[in-house]
C-alpha cells in the first residue's frame, strides 16, 4: 500500500495516474453491446441499464448530427457457442446470444443507421478478432468514444484495447452501465486512471456539437 491519502483520486493524481488524454480532432463513436438482453427483466444478463439507455441515445444523436463514424458491436455466437472459447465457458449467461436472437439484437433507442456499421463479435473487446481497428485506421481516426454495455466487462476491455491500438478513448459516465453500482465504479477508476479519459455526458455531447 503507497502513503495513505484520504481521497483515492488524489493518492493516483499525487503519484502520476489519472492523466487527461483530451479530446482527439477525429472521433469516431464505438456503441458497444447496447443489446436487448440488458433491459429485458428475467434475462439471466439483465442489468438496469436503462438511463444508460437513454444517455447513449443522446450521444448517438450528437454524433450523427456532427457526421462523425457510428460502429456498433453485438456478441453472435454459433449454436453450442463453439466460436466463443474460453470466454462462453466462463460467462455461460453468453448463451443468449447464440444466434441472431431477439435478445443479442441492438436495442430499438440504438437502431443502427443504412451506411453505419455493425461488428459482430465473439469476446469481450471490439478490437478482439475483429476488423474495426483497421475501420479507424482507414478513416483517419485518431479517438473513439465509446458507450455501451458493460462498464467492467466490454467497455473496459475495448477502451483498454483503444488505448493500446493508439486511439484515444473517451468513456461517456452516464452511458455506460453494468448489473451492479460496484464493479461499475471501479472499472470507471481504474480506466480514467490509466486508459482512458472518462467525461461526462453533457461535455461529450457539447464537443460534439462543436465539432
Amino acid at each position: 500500500m503507497t502513503a495513505a491519502y484520504e481521497d483515492l483520486g488524489e493518492d493516483y493524481s499525487a503519484h502520476g495516474f489519472a492523466q487527461r488524454l483530451g479530446f482527439g480532432s477525429r472521433p469516431a463513436l464505438v456503441v458497444v453491446d447496447f443489446v436487448n438482453a440488458y433491459v429485458t427483466p428475467g434475462c439471466d444478463l439483465y442489468a438496469g441499464v436503462e438511463s444508460a439507455v437513454e444517455a447513449g441515445a443522446q450521444v448517438l444523436a450528437a454524433a450523427r448530427k456532427a457526421g462523425i463514424p457510428v460502429i456498433f458491436t453485438r456478441v453472435v455466437y454459433q449454436p453450442g457457442g463453439a466460436d466463443g472459447g474460453l470466454f462462453y465457458k466462463k460467462a455461460r449467461a453468453l448463451k443468449q446470444f447464440e444466434g441472431h436472437s431477439h435478445l443479442g439484437a441492438i436495442v430499438p433507442q440504438l437502431t443502427p443507421r443504412e451506411g453505419e456499421l455493425v461488428i459482430d463479435k465473439q469476446f469481450a473487446s471490439a478490437f478482439f478478432g475483429t476488423s474495426l481497428s483497421s475501420i479507424l485506421a482507414a478513416s483517419g481516426r485518431d479517438s473513439v468514444i465509446v458507450i455501451g454495455l458493460s462498464t467492467s466487462g466490454c467497455v473496459r476491455a475495448t477502451s483498454l484495447d483503444a488505448c493500446q491500438h493508439g486511439y484515444i478513448p473517451i468513456v461517456v459516465r452516464e452511458a455506460v452501465g453494468d448489473r451492479d453500482e460496484r464493479p461499475h465504479e471501479q472499472a470507471l477508476f481504474d480506466l480514467d486512471a490509466k486508459y482512458a479519459d472518462v467525461v461526462g455526458l453533457d461535455e461529450v455531447v457539447a464537443h460534439l456539437g462543436g465539432l
